[in-house]
């Protein structure tokens, strides 16, 4: 007797391009509309047999005896439609998912329906991302929901796209989640005429007020002695240095967008942090990347995702608020922070006909400089403490540096008479990590991509991780080690790998301040104090969290005076 499996074997080979791979669970076919229809016709009579074994089963059993069988017959009949209409519907879509995935780079097989989030975890986990470029190769394609990815990976993958690419890679896909949140004003997730506007500005109001000259620098000194004090209060004892590091870092940028600093007692001031946080990590979680993928129903589904619009709007309050002071009491010809600047750039360009600087794209460049310049920098700071605890001799070889070096507060200019302390503070970005694979770009016009064509609006992911991990530029691409940093003599070394900021149009517009912030705050701290782990405790957690950003897990640590 010749069984269901080798009839359909047999009726499926004499279609050239086709092959079935009958496994226990799955069917793999190479794509040909002929092995699309087979695989139609196996569903259906697969759920037909097994429909007409439960009708008959239920019929002889089951049925009352008032019904007839004419209409158990009719319901089986009406639930056989159902189910073939259901099936037919899911394979109509996945022949659409695949027939639009043929001119993009391989890769993980997508389900109908959810693509590859299953395969993924519902997020971009680093590890799951370098097993599949190891299939793959350098160019790959992911499915989120129904929402093709192509992910580069390595540097010379990514250097071609963001360097040699620049202008055409220079736009942001604007995920539903993102979009709902921004509303589609700002600089983070904006395109086109809008984004070069905000864009321009942002650049040379950070330049006006000092980025990278000793105006700035100054603010950052100041808050960086306000650290120390927090530091110091606690008298060596164990202490969780997260929140003291957020606040330090976050009045370095409300410096720079509200003119002023927040005492650490100002409960208004903790709510912005708090919601600025949130939203942060919210836009990495599993409720955002299903948001993403199903946005018409994760708006009408209860959730965290939900709470963050209301985290998203006491933000906004909070800037209406500071707009409003601003409008009351600053005179408009002495510009002192960013909404100084805003405000004049409004009238200035009040008559021009396409203009978007206005009130609503004020508040939110005021939230995206807010997000972008606090998280970062502070998961960073908080990573090189937690290295520092397990590396105390490299802590000690940098504390050495700078007590041989400096005689006063450190400044950025130091670091050049720094090699080792700045090799460390490179390798601490580079080991971190904390961008994990990045954030996408979008290409603006037609372009091929390691011999793929990709079409213009295309969602591509430059795997930052992956270049900063890339074993062909560092020498031991899973170990902190310094010396990625350092020529044969000790002297620093760049490395054309070191891309924690991105690159192309689409760099991050902060970078330059992060890196200035992040090197005082550091040196200001190794030079005061000595970080231990706390009596008893002689192992740490350096696993990371999987959000927006790659984050540490909670520790607590000794700041001992020196």
């Amino acid at each position: 007797m010749v069984s269901a499996r080798d009839e359909l074997q047999a009726a499926v080979s004499g279609h050239p391009g086709s092959q079935l791979l009958l496994g226990q669970e799955r069917l793999v076919r190479a794509v040909s509309f002929p092995g699309w229809l087979e695989s139609w016709v196996l569903l259906v009579q697969g759920a037909q047999t097994s429909l007409e074994v439960l009708r008959d089963a239920w019929v002889w059993r089951a049925r009352p005896p008032w019904a007839s069988s004419s209409q158990h017959w009719n319901m089986w009949s009406i639930c056989e439609f159902l189910l073939v209409t259901l099936l037919s519907l899911v394979l109509i879509n996945y022949m659409k998912m695949q027939w639009s995935a043929r001119p993009l780079p391989p890769g993980p097989s997508p389900l109908p329906l959810i693509g590859n989030l299953w395969t993924l975890k519902f997020s971009l986990h680093p590890d799951i991302l370098n097993q599949i470029a190891k299939r793959y190769g350098t160019t790959f394609t992911i499915w989120m929901g129904q929402t093709p990815i192509v992910v580069l990976h390595g540097l010379q993958a990514v250097k071609d796209a963001l360097v040699s690419l620049s202008e055409e890679m220079s736009g942001r896909p604007v995920a539903g989640y993102a979009k709902a949140l921004a509303r589609g004003r700002g600089i983070a997730v904006t395109n086109g005429h809008i984004w070069r506007q905000q864009r321009r500005f942002g650049l040379s109001t950070l330049r006006n007020l000092g980025l990278g000259k000793r105006g700035l620098e100054s603010r950052i000194q100041e808050e960086s002695r306000c650290l120390v004090e927090s530091f110091a209060s606690n008298n060596g004892k164990p202490m969780d240095c997260n929140y003291v590091i957020t606040h330090a870092v976050a009045n370095v940028i409300s410096a720079v967008v509200f003119g002023h600093r927040f005492s650490s007692d100002d409960v208004t001031f903790q709510k912005l942090v708090e919601g600025n946080d949130y939203l942060f990590v919210s836009l990495g979680s599993k409720w955002g990347r299903l948001y993403d993928a199903f946005p018409w129903l994760m708006n009408r589904v209860p959730g965290p995702h939900q709470k963050a619009f209301g985290k998203k709007e006491y933000l906004e309050d909070f800037v209406r608020n500071e707009l409003k002071y601003h409008q009351e009491n600053v005179n408009p010809e002495e510009p002192n922070d960013v909404i100084d600047y805003y405000l004049a750039q409004i009238t200035k360009t009040k008559d021009e006909p396409d203009t978007t600087f206005d009130y609503d794209n004020l508040v939110q460049v005021v939230i995206d400089l807010f997000i972008a310049g606090t998280e970062t920098t502070t998961t960073t700071l908080q990573w090189a403490l937690l290295f520092m605890l397990v590396h105390p001799e490299i802590q000690e070889k940098v504390q050495n540096e700078l007590d041989a070096v400096l005689e006063t507060s450190p400044v950025y200019e130091d670091r050049k008479r720094l090699p080792y302390t700045n090799a460390v503070f490179h390798e601490i970005q580079r080991y971190a990590n904390v961008s994990g694979a990045g954030v996408p770009r979008s290409n603006i016009k037609d372009i091929t991509l390691n011999g793929f064509h990709v079409k213009k609006g295309t969602i591509i992911l430059p795997d930052l991780g992956s270049v900063l991990h890339d074993p062909k530029y560092w020498e031991t691409p899973n170990q902190f080690n310094p010396n990625h940093f350092l020529d044969k003599d000790g002297n620093f070394m760049s490395n054309e790998a070191f891309l924690p900021f991105s690159a192309g149009h689409r760099v991050c517009l902060g970078e330059q301040l992060a890196q200035i912030e992040m090197f005082i705050f550091l040196t200001t701290l190794l030079k005061t104090f000595s970080f231990r782990l706390p009596e008893g405790v002689t192992e740490v957690n350096t696993n990371y969290i999987l959000a927006i950003t790659l984050k540490p897990h909670p520790f607590k640590i000794c700041a001992v005076p020196r």
